[in-house]
């Protein structure tokens, strides 16, 4: 009597391993396909006008350039992540584009470089935006820059760098330890991204400010936004 095991066991393994290959070749070619069509929506959304301006947080001197912007874009969207305290943003699209306020929104969830990109695509890709431009500075723009083409990139949202030069000392400390982390993590957040999308139960319009309620508990903004509360107070009344 001939013991046929072995052959099962094998033919078993084989049948598993060419299984295997298969299911690999396929997610391979699912791969392949999805990296091609991502390739072509971004190289045809780069000739394009932007369809939203994203601000870093980290200097108000941003804050006060993407007003500027607003008042030569009045129909693209703002979004602000971590930026300065809410009245001192109130405060600057109200003396440069204060017809551009309802068009403003603020993101207020991120507590890091990550966490700017982590809340806000979802608000990008609610919005349908293929182009955005960046908006940070110079000591923040490497370290933003690879974080926005890995994260903006595999959502096929192309994005167009913009930089801000700061004054004083700036609020970002570079380094290659926290740029490789940083890189790191977005990297394997990619794969993620675009099955999870973390809600922000912080986001609100530029016009839902109360800037009288902020006026009464007082608040501070950068030098380089030359505010000053008793004068604001008086611009009010």
């Amino acid at each position: 009597m001939t013991n046929s095991r072995p052959h099962s066991v094998s033919e078993q393994l084989n049948k598993r391993w060419q299984f295997l290959r298969r299911l690999a070749f396929g997610v391979c070619l699912v791969l392949v396909i999805w990296l091609v069509v991502n390739t072509v929506t971004m190289i045809s959304a780069s000739s394009k006008q932007v369809d939203a301006f994203f601000v870093l947080g980290g200097s108000i001197s941003r804050e006060i350039h993407v007003a500027k912007l607003a008042q030569q874009y009045p129909q693209t969207p703002i979004l602000i992540s971590r930026g300065s305290p809410d009245p001192c943003i109130w405060l600057i699209f109200q003396r440069l584009a204060r017809q551009r306020m309802q068009n403003v929104w603020l993101e207020k969830c991120a507590d890091s470089t990550f966490g700017n990109f982590y809340y806000s695509i979802p608000i990008l890709r609610h919005w349908g935006v293929r182009k955005v431009k960046l908006i940070t500075s110079p000591t923040h723009f490497g370290r933003a820059k690879w974080m926005a083409q890995i994260l903006f990139g595999v959502h096929g949202i192309w994005v167009e760098p913009e930089i801000v030069q700061e004054q004083g000392v700036p609020g970002n400390r570079e380094s290659w330890l926290k740029t490789g982390l940083d890189v790191t993590r977005s990297l394997l957040w990619a794969g993620l991204s675009p099955i999870i999308q973390p809600q922000c139960s912080s986001v609100m319009r530029l016009v839902e400010v109360d800037i009288a309620d902020w006026l009464r508990q007082g608040f501070l903004c950068e030098r380089q936004g030359n505010f000053s509360i008793r004068q604001e107070e008086r611009q009010s009344r």
